[in-house]
């Protein structure tokens, strides 16, 4: 058993932490009363797109606001947005034990050089979660799509650790790689936004996975200007993608269905941000690829204008002839 506290428990951070708790951790969720409050009362529940049904009751967590419980923590695990993680950095630099690791299960690429950068001399590690959770009833979270966590190899078989019944975690030497190929996914994160659909409901509209791969193709010829490398969290290689996504629906239907088991009802966090009127990680994704287009001189025309309507929050749904008109 060790003691975790999830740093910034929002849906990502209550479903990973409640499953961490059902598999024998001591887990503390630090988050805002916001959504404390709702464990508080009816305990935490989880979910999933494969028939998972736990419920964790909430005198079986310890449950804060108050950022002082990093102190016995044994191992954090950061779950805050991406603006949020420099105010979560300062927390642990102040409460938490200095030989504690501190793990980023965030979007984005840039969050473990951020926590390293105000954590000197500390074990920080990068991961990629590859599936989508969404909010449910009140302390209810739902696991809507497949895939295993992957986090940066290092000392303490931290991976075997934290691996526990329906929360697979694996360890990587190659993280950053892992890292871009999810982003390369999650660009779609804006689309799915945008277009008022559930993610199946969009993967079966080959218009909308045209739009998808044209903006994957954007971002992949950035990445090659840049030198970064991607490895793919699917079992297709990430220069593979945009091609798929172009088949005709029958087809890609057949090869979907063995690559990501999604939810009938899925939608992307950012689509649940944007309805609610929440600022999103519209900067950590198309945003990260306007900038390194910028700096390796290759033009994200796609991306611009699909980062400049998530930040305009059109109150209607739009459709992928609006998004290339505009």
């Amino acid at each position: 058993m060790v003691r975790i506290v999830i740093a910034g428990a929002g849906a990502i951070g209550c479903f990973t932490g409640g499953l961490l708790a059902h598999g024998g951790h001591q887990v503390t969720l630090l988050g805002r009363a916001r959504i404390l409050d709702a464990v508080r009362e009816n305990g935490l529940t989880i979910s999933d797109f494969s028939g998972l049904s736990a419920h964790i009751p909430a005198a079986d967590l310890t449950i804060s606001e108050d950022p002082g419980c990093l102190a016995e923590a044994e191992l954090v695990i950061v779950t805050v947005k991406t603006t949020a993680t420099a105010e979560i950095a300062q927390q642990i630099a102040s409460y938490a034990p200095t030989d504690a690791p501190v793990l980023s299960w965030q979007n984005g690429i840039t969050n473990a050089d951020t926590l390293r950068t105000a954590l000197p001399d500390r074990d920080i590690r990068a991961g990629m979660v590859p599936f989508n959770v969404v909010p449910k009833e009140a302390g209810s979270y739902h696991r809507a799509t497949s895939g295993d966590i992957v986090i940066e190899a290092g000392q303490g078989a931290l991976g075997k650790i934290l691996n526990v019944p329906d929360l697979a975690v694996s360890e990587s030497d190659r993280i950053e790689a892992v890292q871009w190929g999810k982003l390369l996914i999650n660009l779609n994160n804006a689309l799915n936004a945008l277009s008022g659909l559930t993610l199946q409901e969009q993967l079966l509209d080959r218009s909308w996975r045209r739009l998808m791969a044209d903006q994957m193709q954007e971002a992949l010829a950035v990445f090659k200007a840049a030198g970064i490398a991607t490895q793919s969290t699917t079992p297709l290689a990430t220069w593979m993608l945009p091609h798929v996504l172009r088949l005709p629906t029958p087809l890609f239907s057949r090869v979907a269905a063995r690559m990501l088991t999604i939810d009938p009802h899925a939608r992307t966090s950012m689509a649940y941000d944007l309805m609610a009127g929440r600022a999103t990680e519209i900067d950590t994704l198309q945003g990260e690829i306007i900038a390194l287009g910028q700096r390796y001189g290759r033009p994200t025309p796609l991306c611009g204008v699909v980062a400049a309507l998530i930040r305009s929050a059109p109150d209607q749904a739009l459709t992928p002839v609006d998004i290339r008109a505009a």
